[in-house]
């Protein structure tokens, strides 16, 4: 049984590492550098983790599953970094940062087109659907965010819309097809849901975190949404109190300045607590799903520690 921490959780994921530092290889020196660089400096692959999760038993296609999601997770960070000129990311420069754009669109591209061709070697129709709902969620996102850069008149609902679109359908996506490949499929809708309750929560305690910092924690600087434009819950909530906060951000010590004022409405808490609310409703729809306790218990734990990255 796969159970957080546990070795068969352990060897998924190490085959995934192996199977991601594959996909790198044969494309050429340059592409291959910038692809397996940025697959190295992948975090802690929460995607995958949700896959081999949610899946009732071990299965053939389940390190196929979680290298995909981690694909086409890598591939959008890539392409976000060329539309936000990123320098950064997670601390290391990023490929748009050393090679330039012609490079990161390219790498971007590969890593998104493995991603599919890791679910299409499985031969799921489903896997792919959902990957691909997932995949233009990603898209129509990014446009909503982008039609959204420094504007005044973003509510609460539009941003937790992005939210849902850009970050928690590929939470979702996991978990389908960890109940896909993993023996249940007809947990693929419960679990889904469980998902994209803590997909939500995810990105709005990462928009908490990009206010809050510091930079050595978050791997960029402090306040880089608000150089971008890019408008988020601490923000919409604090100009309730400060309406003056307006306009866009033109430097990193404007950002820091204006992320202090963000702070001291108070706006930074109130965030927080409504994260915390999506955390407890992604719990609960693990209610009644008669999975092992053991499992169900590894989700919690999961997303707990979606809470824990903000303390």
């Amino acid at each position: 049984m796969l159970s957080a921490g546990g070795p068969a959780l352990a060897d998924l994921l190490e085959r995934t590492e192996l199977r991601l530092a594959a996909v790198a290889e044969g494309h050429g020196e340059k592409l291959g550098r910038h692809a397996g660089g940025t697959l190295a400096a992948g975090g802690k692959r929460l995607r995958p983790v949700l896959v081999f999760l949610c899946a009732a038993e071990p299965a053939e296609h389940l390190v196929a599953a979680g290298a995909a999601v981690e694909l086409l997770h890598m591939a959008t960070l890539v392409h976000d970094d060329v539309l936000d000129a990123a320098e950064l990311r997670r601390g290391r420069p990023t490929v748009f940062a050393e090679g330039g754009r012609s490079a990161a669109t390219a790498t971007g591209d590969l890593l998104f087109s493995r991603a599919f061709a890791e679910l299409a070697a499985t031969g799921s129709e489903a896997a792919v659907e959902a990957l691909s709902t997932a995949s233009s969620a990603l898209a129509r996102g990014e446009l909503m965010q982008r039609a959204d850069a420094w504007s005044e008149d973003v509510t609460p609902d539009r941003y937790l819309e992005r939210c849902r679109l850009k970050t928690a359908s590929l939470f979702e996506a996991s978990c389908r097809l960890g109940a896909l490949f993993g023996g249940r499929p007809e947990l693929a809708e419960p679990l889904g849901h469980f998902g994209e309750r803590l997909g939500v929560a995810f990105q709005m305690l990462d928009d908490v975190l990009d206010v809050s910092g510091p930079a050595e924690r978050t791997g960029k600087p402090r306040g880089a949404d608000l150089l971008d434009g890019t408008v988020t819950l601490p923000l919409i909530l604090a100009r309730r109190h400060d309406p003056s906060l307006s306009g866009p951000v033109r430097c990193a010590e404007e950002a820091a300045a204006v992320s202090d004022r963000i702070a001291a409405t108070g706006a930074l808490e109130e965030a927080r607590a409504q994260a915390l609310a999506h955390v407890s409703e992604a719990k609960r729809a693990l209610d009644g799903l008669e999975l092992p306790d053991q499992r169900t218990h590894a989700l919690h734990l999961v997303a707990d520690g979606v809470v824990e990255r903000y303390a």
